[in-house]
């Protein structure tokens, strides 16, 4: 039985490793919940209850064709979660970058004009 409540939440839905199979199976093209099952190592009843809560938090749609329900990925809740990632990670990326710009890798040395040498200096950071 699943006991984690995605409740509307894309990264609590996100947080169930069956669930991001189901993602992967349908970012290659739209499924019935058949062909889906089928690809997993879950029931079919469990496979229905992991494409429902990936409904509620807006990842996955259904469209009825006659008596089977056909999913496909949900492009809104997708680009709301890589949004919030590229956000997130974005930041963190221009932080990194600033850090790796004020950080040399070698000392820093500079030489001297009378004498030639080369002297470590003190960096003001």
């Amino acid at each position: 039985m699943i006991e984690a409540r995605a409740s509307g939440d894309p990264f609590e839905a996100l947080g169930d490793p069956n669930r991001r199979d189901i993602l992967r199976l349908l970012s290659d093209g739209d499924k019935p919940v058949r062909e889906i099952a089928a690809a997993l190592p879950i029931s079919r009843p469990a496979v229905s209850r992991h494409l429902r809560l990936l409904k509620e938090a807006g990842l996955v749609a259904e469209q009825a064709q006659g008596t089977r329900r056909i999913y496909h990925l949900q492009e809104q809740g997708m680009h709301a979660v890589q949004a919030y990632l590229e956000r997130v990670w974005g930041d963190a990326a221009r932080r990194f970058r600033l850090l790796a710009e004020n950080t040399g890798t070698t000392e820093n040395t500079g030489t001297t004009e009378n004498t030639g040498t080369t002297e470590n200096k003190p960096r003001n950071d």
